[in-house]
């Protein structure tokens, strides 16, 4: 796992919610990474601390995307949503506006104190949810900050594996999440990893070198992470989960 393999990246802020950098100077670092796509999941409405979208700024956001993508030769902006996983394990955005997005990053912000079983009952309802692509920064934890917390991260991982879920490694520094330590379980489990830089910024893109360092550690290879594929094919993931919800029903 180099990271010269990575095509793309996912769950990236703009200054729509609480990043520092406009979506076309997000778009221009990726490409001048060498990227052929990038992923855009601002916070969703929940996330007020955060300036999170409704319905409303979301939808012209996607309009935005869909724009700027018909200027783009050989690089793709994929509109996605970092959506908050509500106390109930229910979403923040209605099932047929998700339906709109190219992926969903669901994501525990708040409520962080419910007890193990409570709290893994809420993730797992959330990831059981045909929108849901990938499941964000799993534990919470923020290196030297905040604590995890309390989560049965097997059970996750097998729910994931069940579902089709994507489980992320987010590579912020702060975060490294979820920890290289359950990647060989996961693997195991067939469940494949998004690194993710979770950038606020420009600078933020380049924090996914931590992502490919921790994704080394925990034994996986380019055939285990999702953004190692290219342009093309990349698509047909994202959409997989709810075209194989689509066609069971």
């Amino acid at each position: 796992m180099e990271i010269t393999n990575l095509r793309g990246v996912f769950h990236n802020h703009t200054t729509a919610s609480d990043g520092v950098n406009s979506l076309e100077e997000m778009a221009e670092e990726a490409q001048e990474l060498g990227l052929q796509y990038l992923g855009i999941a601002d916070h969703s409405k929940a996330s007020f601390q955060a300036n999170g979208l409704d319905e409303k700024r979301l939808r012209a956001q996607i309009a935005e995307i869909r724009r700027l993508n018909a200027t783009y030769e050989g690089f793709r902006l994929f509109a996605g949503s970092e959506v908050d996983i509500l106390k109930d394990g229910s979403l923040d955005f209605p099932d047929d506006l998700m339906a709109e997005l190219d992926y969903v990053v669901a994501s525990v912000h708040n409520v962080f104190t419910l007890p193990e079983a409570e709290m893994t009952k809420r993730i797992i309802r959330a990831i059981e949810n045909p929108h849901v692509t990938m499941l964000g920064h799993l534990t919470g934890r923020l290196l030297l900050q905040r604590p995890s917390y309390a989560v049965n991260v097997p059970a996750i991982i097998e729910a994931a594996a069940a579902t089709g879920t994507i489980i992320e490694l987010n590579a912020n520094p702060w975060r490294l999440d979820m920890d290289w330590r359950w990647w060989k379980l996961a693997k195991e489990k067939g469940v494949k990893c998004s690194i993710n830089p979770d950038a606020h910024s420009t600078r933020g893109l380049h924090d996914v070198f931590y992502g490919v360092r921790l994704a080394r550690k925990g034994w996986l290879t380019r055939s285990d992470v999702v953004n190692c594929l290219p342009l093309g094919r990349i698509e047909e993931l994202l959409s997989a989960k709810r075209d194989r919800v689509r066609e069971e029903a």
